[in-house]
């Protein structure tokens, strides 16, 4: 094929040139928005979209389009998708497993940093995928001794590069497949991304590897400090593992249809019942169900039922052996055989009892915490003794600590009794981040049935109904805690941004900005072949979004890449491949990507360590696919 000149195209006679004008005048204000970052990007884009249509540039329908464009219902659908691989614990199991491999080598550790964070961010977002790998990446670093920030940076790069593999890894790769779609070319399938995602992660680990060695092993401390406490800090801290033992009630036991209250087991064993398990989980591995219900006095219990005790061995295992009850895990602990506490519906949590409480002086049994507030008392650590045994004739002190167990609702609500305690910690939130454990074979499941759903073209689904399918599965099977914890997956500031930017290419395009802008680009670069047109679209890009994200860049530029390829004759999709990995390959900044920002603080960088680590990254990532992408797709 031979390129040669082209003449810069005009709008036509029959769009105004004030239309070209307000709509370039409107996306140079847009970009001025975004790039100083003091107003919301999600409300720069509506507004931008505002003056659309006040100007009559859009009509409604063309500016509302972008509400009920494929691309922003996957967008939808994946949060919801991502956020139930993350509530399961199923990324964090599998990242954790393969990083063992890892040993103490410091170059091992680097390589499966880089490769395992790839492969989660081609199917989750880049800035969940940082969230999730980061504590587990600064603790591995720090139990082979090596400097988190020597792995931290490269961790963020990673979540980005990774992005590429799939058609879903990152917005960018959404937006062009769509415009493709839009203007008549055959979309994109699940895996086409893949070669390109490839080159990316191999390019980062060369580049990457001496740079990081170079400027990131050097005088950066650890960060060892934390807030607050952990569940299991708070398990670990009151002994409650160190006496607490499950005991299964039997089809022959003496306790069926038993009440709590009848069973009098304080009395005549010594022991409290913390909680009662129930659920199918013999035989229904796959799809099991927990119930955790707290040991109220008129809690009936049934087979099948598994008691959470606390208390001395010799008395659980006489209690147990009175009723006809099955000890499942013998004179251990629950951390050491790997069945630890679990918070799915109950938790726990510390109150300080204030000095001007008219509980100070009374019995734990005379305050009512069960009765009034439907919690139990734990534990109570006075100064630096901690007491765990006869707590109901323990008397309250100015000052105590108290562990209450409960359900996380009922936790929340002893937050609204100033006048007696303080509730530390956030306990809504503290739930919120509780792993559903037993539900990840679940997800796993949904997510490559979804996967196969978009690759294997046997199977007649559009890719957008593939994710509406697999998000509302991920709800329906229990992978959430409520609906409600779904929704709130959703990031709706980037969903709305892309929402009311895709008009935006529409105005560029029936206004004639694109053809001008692709035309001039063609004129200027086109001459001198394709290959340097592609040059100057994906450096445009890549230096774009720098200053504001990379699915807006990927908007914009977009619809100019495809016309520009047009003007020259060429296939759009080398072009508009180059507008994708230029705006999501940006390491130059740390706050050019959210993954990047996240990291700063934790690796304690400056500024001048993405400039030396991201910028010549970033540089040669941008020389290799020029070469590359001609090569995976011919012009």
């Amino acid at each position: 094929m031979q390129f040669g000149t082209f003449p810069i195209i005009l709008p036509s006679k029959s769009i105004p040139l004030t239309a070209m004008w307000i709509t370039l005048g409107i996306l140079i204000a847009s970009a001025i928005f975004f790039v100083n970052g003091k107003v919301r990007s999600d409300l720069v884009a509506l507004c931008a979209l505002a003056a659309l249509l006040i100007f009559q540039i859009l009509t409604p329908e063309e500016a509302l389009s972008g509400f009920s464009s494929s691309v922003v219902i996957m967008m939808i659908g994946l949060f919801v998708v991502g956020g139930a691989i993350f509530q399961t614990g199923l990324a964090k199991t599998i990242s954790s497993r393969l990083l063992r491999f890892a040993g103490n080598s410091e170059a091992r550790l680097f390589l499966l940093v880089i490769l395992v964070t790839s492969a989660i961010g081609a199917f989750v977002s880049n800035t969940g995928t940082v969230a999730l790998m980061l504590p587990i990446v600064v603790s591995l670093a720090v139990s082979a001794n090596i400097s988190p920030s020597r792995l931290l940076m490269p961790l963020a790069f990673a979540s980005s590069m990774g992005g590429m593999m799939t058609l879903i890894g990152t917005p960018p790769n959404l937006v062009i497949n769509d415009t493709l779609i839009s203007a008549g070319h055959e979309g994109l399938s699940f895996f086409s991304f893949l070669p390109v995602g490839i080159v990316c992660v191999a390019v980062g680990i060369i580049v990457l590897m001496p740079l990081s060695k170079l400027f990131l092993s050097k005088g950066k401390k650890k960060e060892a400090s934390r807030m607050g406490k952990s569940l299991q800090e708070l398990v670990r801290e009151y002994g409650l593992s160190n006496n607490l033992f499950r005991l299964q009630v039997k089809e022959d036991s003496g306790l069926l249809g038993k009440t709590i209250i009848e069973l009098d087991i304080r009395r005549k064993y010594g022991l409290n019942i913390l909680e009662v398990r129930r659920g199918d989980l013999s035989k229904h591995k796959f799809l099991k169900t927990i119930t955790q219900k707290l040991a109220d006095t008129d809690t009936q219990l049934a087979a099948g039922d598994i008691l959470y005790v606390t208390g001395n061995f010799e008395n659980a295992e006489r209690f147990g052996r009175e009723y006809r009850l099955e000890l499942l895990d013998g004179h251990t602990s629950e951390e050491t055989n790997g069945n630890a506490l679990d918070f799915y519906d109950i938790g726990i949590a510390e109150i300080v009892m204030m000095s001007t409480s008219s509980l100070t002086n009374h019995t734990i049994k005379e305050a009512g915490f069960r009765d009034k507030f439907n919690v139990n008392v734990l534990g109570i650590r006075r100064k630096h003794d901690y007491i765990l045994k006869d707590l109901g004739n323990e008397h309250i002190h100015s000052g105590d600590v108290l562990l209450v167990q409960g359900t996380w609702n009922n936790i929340a609500r002893l937050s609204r009794e100033e006048d007696h305690w303080v509730v530390l910690g956030q306990p809504l939130d503290e739930a919120a981040k509780v792993t559903l454990d037993y539900k990840a074979p679940v997800a796993a499941a949904i997510m490559l049935l979804m996967v196969a759903m978009m690759v294997f073209d046997f199977i007649p689904v559009a890719p957008v109904t593939s994710v509406i399918i697999a998000a509302l599965l991920m709800v329906l099977t229990g992978c959430f805690r409520n609906v409600e914890a779904a929704y709130k997956t959703i990031n709706w500031e980037s969903v709305v941004l892309i929402a009311a930017m895709l008009p935006m290419s529409q105005a560029l395009e029936k206004t004639g900005v694109s053809a001008l802008v692709s035309s001039s680009l063609a004129q200027g670069l086109g001459s001198y072949g394709p290959f340097a047109l592609m040059a100057g679209i994906y450096f445009t890009t890549s230096l774009l979004t720098m200053f504001i994200s990379n699915t807006a860049t990927a908007v914009l530029l977009a619809p100019i890449a495809l016309e520009s390829a047009s003007q020259i004759g060429a296939s759009p999709v080398p072009f508009l491949f180059a507008v994708a990995v230029g705006a999501s390959m940006c390491f130059a900044s740390p706050f050019s990507t959210p993954p990047n920002a996240l990291v700063m603080p934790a690796g304690q960088y400056t500024f001048i360590d993405y400039i030396k680590v991201g910028l010549p990254l970033q540089l040669a990532m941008g020389i290799v696919m020029i070469f590359v992408l001609p090569l995976l797709f011919p012009f």
